[in-house]
């Protein structure tokens, strides 16, 4: 049990500095303060240095797990990775000028369902 001390400490501080307060930041500086390790004109920079700390170690922890989580559950086949379709390819692949083309024929297609729908709607 006591080889095992050591890692629990090492993953309790880990923990307290990703869900680090204002708090408690402020209670660490303190200390270091009254240690003489911080001076006092220099404390409340400290704190937000810690809190930003925090917060970054929050974010890259959360981003490991998001990335692992995801690498896990596509392994077991839980996550299905699309395999991209021809028309998909195609619409990638395409040239601009034939998309612009797409997209004329696409709002024209529109006008004249919109205009079909008054010419009827009004007869």
């Amino acid at each position: 049990m006591a080889a095992s001390d050591p890692w629990k400490r090492y993953l309790d501080a880990g923990m307290e500095l990703t869900n680090l307060t204002r708090d408690r930041a402020e209670k660490i500086v303190k200390e270091f303060v009254k240690a003489g390790e911080v001076q006092r004109e220099h404390a409340q920079q400290r704190v937000d240095d810690l809190l930003e700390r925090s917060r970054k170690a929050s974010s890259a922890l959360a981003e490991t797990v998001r990335v692992e989580v995801t690498r896990q559950l596509t392994e077991l086949g839980l996550i299905a990775t699309k395999p991209a379709t021809k028309a998909t390819a195609t619409a990638k692949t395409a040239p601009a000028s034939s998309k612009k083309a797409a997209g004329g024929a696409k709002k024209a297609a529109t006008k004249a369902a919109s205009a079909a729908k008054k010419a009827t709607g009004s007869s």
